[in-house]
């Protein structure tokens, strides 16, 4: 039986600690070492090599740490990945039957998740020294913790299955038994050494209803990803004008994707997030298209303030509107696109021409 700093057995540390994880509101929790993914340095300089990280350059800049969470915080003993359950109410894939809407990830729709899970992650890091602070009077000096939640270096899905908390299915992304899909993702790194979990082990079988339904074909193989042709990546981090040969694919998404998380069987096990701030603001569940495009960057500003797309600014989001209404085969809607012809961003601007073209050629088909 291993002891923890304060003399407590570790195992009744632990099996605490779990049980706090869910007290402060998280779905799941389990541990694993900082050396449990020696994979992924390889995955991801293929991946980088290949360039299929696009425009995200800090992928290839912070390699280092990114695949190896060892080398991160050398000090670190072991890892706490935790799950936080957004499941949302309704189909995601309704809103594609109708194109004069917008299509936003459901994540998005509410609250930023940062925020929230962050702040969830410190109350349970204080929790964690407070409980195994050591007896010598130093006050919990001795433990130390860092919490990151998508925003830093670290491999938060390849840890995640290294702790049991689910496995990266074929779209790459985390699927768990008890969760289904629709699940943040936070951590805390710790010099406490405490029992590792079991990993996780693949359940995808011979399923590949995530790889199919992908509008974009951006899935070369099964477990990999190319950037360049996701829809998530080229509604959030593309800058400046998307390939035209993938603008018609995008459909009505504006934010986001989730295509391939929607049509995961495993989804069965999935229920509604217990956070209100996740539930759908009812003005961001399914937007008009021609009230969105309107946006100037205050009104757009005041709109998504405390929201994940206010990150990508009015710019980047309104290019995204552009090509919804151009896939929209909507004539009426021609006259929201041409009003920003002259737009002072290049992108948003030539997303207009491209929409207008669009929607006028449908119209003369109809005449």
């Amino acid at each position: 039986m291993t002891r923890g700093e304060k003399g407590a057995p570790t195992d009744d540390l632990k099996s605490r600690l779990l049980k706090q994880a869910l007290d402060e509101g998280f779905s799941a929790a389990r541990i694993c070492r900082p050396d449990a993914v020696p994979q992924v340095m390889d995955r991801l300089q293929a991946f980088v090599r290949a360039e299929r990280h696009g425009q995200m350059a800090w992928m290839a800049d912070r390699m280092h740490w990114r695949g190896a969470p060892d080398v991160l915080w050398p000090e670190a003993k072991s890892v706490i990945m935790l799950a936080e359950n957004y499941g949302p109410d309704h189909d995601p894939l309704d809103i594609l039957a109708k194109p004069e809407l917008g299509a936003i990830s459901i994540y998005a729709q509410n609250r930023d998740y940062h925020d929230v899970v962050k702040k969830r992650l410190k109350r349970l890091g204080r929790w964690l020294i407070d409980t195994a602070q050591p007896t010598s009077g130093q006050g919990g000096a001795d433990i130390q913790i860092k919490v990151f939640v998508d925003t830093a270096p670290v491999p938060e899905k390849a840890l995640a299955q290294a702790a049991g908390l689910g496995w990266q299915g074929k779209h790459t992304n985390v699927v768990s038994r008890e969760l289904g899909s629709w699940f943040f993702l936070g951590c805390i790194f710790t010099t406490l050494e405490l029992e590792p979990d079991a990993p996780e082990v693949d359940h995808c079988g011979s399923c590949r209803a995530c790889l199919d339904v992908c509008p974009t074909d951006a899935f070369p193989e099964p477990y990999q990803l190319d950037a360049r042709r996701c829809i998530s990546y080229l509604t959030i981090e593309h800058r400046g004008p998307v390939d035209e040969a993938l603008r018609s694919a995008m459909g009505n998404h504006i934010y986001g994707c989730d295509d391939c998380l929607a049509v995961c069987p495993w989804n069965k096990f999935a229920s509604q997030a217990a956070e209100i701030k996740y539930h759908a603001r009812p003005e961001l569940r399914a937007p008009s298209l021609a009230t969105l495009a309107a946006l100037d960057d205050g009104e757009f500003r005041a709109m998504f303030s405390g929201s994940p797309i206010k990150r990508i600014g009015r710019d980047r989001f309104v290019r995204n509107v552009l090509y919804a209404i151009g896939n929209s085969k909507e004539p009426a809607l021609a006259p929201v696109a041409g009003a920003l012809l002259d737009d002072a961003d290049y992108a948003v601007a030539d997303a207009a021409r491209w929409a207008v073209k669009r929607l006028q050629s449908v119209g003369n088909e109809r005449a």
